[in-house]
């Protein structure tokens, strides 16, 4: 049994920030089916590599959930919808605000036939505000948030997070306002609207720059690598590479000084001797150590310092993140199989949970391969689908090719 068996979930949403939220919905046991449009399907879809014309980006946070392929613009459509709506407990959209009401499918339609209806709506800017009607992807919600002017090296040029952040942050918002939502209806059998946005999500995050913002002013600017209230507190050169310290507090920065840089001095030296101190002298402090680092490899520095038990680490590349013994022992790479992609490696679950661990059952689907499944569970005959095939309601992209499955070709 997973945590969310039983939770029925409608997933209209597209490229990453609903699809990372339902995905996770999925791991946990929710039986999630994505609408997509067709002959296109989900716009992540679009985006390599491929493999036999199936797209690696899509198959990444689409695992678990069906695929039901759908023309939400027909009336056909917009019934079919409703009715699977009446038996779900959540939906999911991340349409432009107003886009649900003109298709007769938005919260306060549905819910006159489901009063226990969680129907959760991100944007780019949220439902209401003088900017609600704007589009808005992660790279414009990282700009609005201030995240690409507190981003990169000091005098450089803005610089986007390295990941999509505000969809990360997008999909997680909406996840656990979902579960809270859902605990509600669980005790009173009411249901509720969630809106949420990429700009509001992100903005959330930003707690300590909020607090020297609102405590004194202080407008967050990029710092590279560094802590902005903290030092040594970031990544240093090293003979062949980085070495990432964290020593955040008095106690380790002693044990930097006497058991890793043999600096013993430094402790009583007047520009470093206080939190307060390193920080206005930081500039100093760095030039300092990467005159010791850069003396030798970065292993022999981790090693150093995980002998002092100062926090530390390598500064890597992608591609040895993927296959560092720890992150591959706590399985946050495996492999599944994939009808079209054949044998494919995905992220693992990030919690681990002692009585009902989490699974990633089946593979991200291709576009339609649930539609006949879909609605023969809300009750259309093989003869109500078939004319629903052919009147360009529903789609299946192998739909030829599983028929000639099904007759033994």
């Amino acid at each position: 049994m997973l945590p969310l068996d039983g939770m029925k979930v409608l997933d209209l949403t597209q490229f990453l920030a609903g699809p990372y939220c339902t995905m996770v919905l999925s791991d946990m046991g929710a039986d999630v089916t994505k609408i997509e449009k067709f002959p296109l399907g989900d716009d992540s879809r679009r985006l390599g590599p491929f493999i036999n014309d199936e797209g690696y980006c899509f198959a990444m946070p689409n695992r678990n959930k069906k695929s039901l392929a759908l023309d939400l613009k027909s009336q056909k459509g917009q019934q079919i919808f409703t009715r699977l709506a009446e038996e779900a407990d959540v939906i999911i959209e991340n349409f432009r605000p107003g886009v649900t009401a003109r298709l007769g499918i938005d919260y306060e339609t549905i819910k006159l036939r489901n009063p226990g209806i969680i129907y959760c709506s991100i944007s780019g800017f949220g439902q209401t505000g003088p900017y609600a009607s704007k589009g808005g992807f992660d790279i414009i919600a990282q700009g609005v948030t201030g995240f690409m002017r507190m981003t990169g090296h000091p005098g450089g040029k803005p610089a986007k997070v390295g990941i999509a952040i505000n969809d990360i942050a997008a999909g997680a918002t909406a996840l656990y306002g979902i579960l809270g939502a859902y605990v509600h209806k669980l005790k009173t059998g009411k249901g509720q609207y969630l809106d949420t946005s990429l700009v509001d999500s992100g903005l959330a995050w930003t707690v300590w720059e909020s607090a020297a913002y609102f405590g004194s002013g202080e407008v967050p600017q990029p710092t590279g690598t560094r802590h902005r209230r903290s030092t040594p507190y970031q990544a240093y050169k090293t003979e062949d590479g980085y070495v990432t310290i964290g020593a955040g507090n008095q106690r380790l920065w002693e044990r930097v000084c006497n058991q890793v840089l043999n600096t013993p001095d430094w402790i009583e030296d007047s520009r470093f001797k206080t939190l307060d101190a390193r920080v206005e002298n930081v500039d100093l402090l760095e030039e300092m150590i990467e005159e010791i680092t850069t003396t030798k490899p970065t292993a022999h520095w981790i090693e150093l310092l995980d002998d002092a038990g100062v926090p530390a680490g390598p500064v890597y590349t992608y591609d040895q993140t993927l296959n560092d013994p720890h992150v591959l022992s706590r399985d946050m790479v495996v492999e599944m199989d994939h009808p079209k992609l054949g044998k494919i490696k995905t992220l693992g679950i990030p919690i681990k949970f002692s009585e009902t661990p989490l699974q990633i059952r089946q593979p991200a689907a291709w576009l339609g391969q649930h539609t006949t499944e879909t609605l023969k569970g809300v009750g259309y005959s093989e003869e109500e689908i078939n004319a629903l095939f052919e009147e360009g309601v529903i789609y299946n992209k192998y739909q030829e090719e599983e028929a000639g499955v099904e007759n033994g070709k």
